[in-house]
């Protein structure tokens, strides 16, 4: 009894699968024509239509920004110097680090690089903060970090580099 159900269960499947080859052409041919169609009445409303005349735009003028405000995002955080010397009120950080030994090794590797580094401590975050440059205004700052971004594009690390204003 079973085996007469598992083969009549078989020539079914056996069945449909062979009749969807044929509903599978006669969409494909149905799509075909419809397509052939489609283009045939595109081409025939191309040839059809009229030209259109286009009358000429005077040039704008270019807009001077009227927003010159630095608005850069800055953090501010009160910072002690670890090494290096002549912290300013504004620095570009590149890095931050819970162990100062890591901190010490971008730095020095920062300075083998042409930069003048320092390492500074923020006590209560209990993080190193590794400073690229330091100024006394806020636009020289924001200005230094995006030539900073675009001397190294491809460290992602130097691309989220960030403002600092040291609080005292």
């Amino acid at each position: 009894m079973k085996k007469g159900v598992v083969l009549g269960m078989g020539l079914f499947a056996a069945f449909a699968f062979s009749s969807c080859k044929s509903s599978e052409s006669a969409y494909k041919k149905a799509y075909e024509k419809a397509k052939q169609q489609e283009l045939a009445e595109a081409s025939s409303a191309s040839t059809e239509a009229p030209a259109e005349t286009i009358a000429p735009v005077a040039p704008v003028a270019p807009v001077a920004p009227v927003n010159t405000v630095d608005t850069t995002p800055i953090r501010e955080e009160k910072v002690e110097l670890v090494s290096g010397d002549g912290l300013k009120a504004y620095s570009v950080v590149c890095g931050s680090f819970g162990v100062k030994a890591n901190a010490e090794g971008l730095k020095n590797w920062l300075d083998a690089d042409g930069y003048n580094a320092k390492v500074v401590y923020n006590a209560e975050r209990n993080m190193y903060r590794v400073v690229v440059s330091s100024f006394d205004t806020r636009s020289e700052a924001a200005s230094a970090r995006d030539s900073f971004k675009a001397k190294y594009p491809n460290r992602k690390d130097f691309q989220e580099s960030w403002l600092l204003y040291r609080v005292k």
